[in-house]
């Protein structure tokens, strides 16, 4: 539960390309510091769409729907992406994109 406190009290800086067409989060849970990780992909129609790299999105607890993280990130609101992440049981530890 270490590093999900220091992500807790200091935030990374989440940087993400410009018009990627992936985009990867690595969480920390609060049990045991568990690290998963929440993939946005583009779509044929060049919308995102939410995964959870085998998980169930309810293991996250988040307080949005899948539908609201998506449209956030087809605008390309990151920031607002990474604050709904953290509202659940783990916290946005770093960000991959391409």
């Amino acid at each position: 539960m270490r590093k999900y406190r220091e992500l807790i009290f200091d935030p990374p800086t989440i940087e993400v390309k410009e018009s990627a067409r992936e985009v990867i989060f690595k969480t920390i849970g609060c049990m045991c510091d568990n690290v998963h990780h929440l993939t946005f992909k583009k779509d044929k129609q060049g919308d995102f769409r939410l995964h959870g790299n085998g998980f169930s999105l309810s293991n996250w607890q988040m307080d949005f729907e899948r539908f609201e993280l998506e449209w956030f990130a087809d605008d390309e609101q990151w920031e607002d992406v990474v604050r709904m992440i953290n509202t659940g049981t783990s916290k946005v530890a770093s960000v991959v994109s391409r």
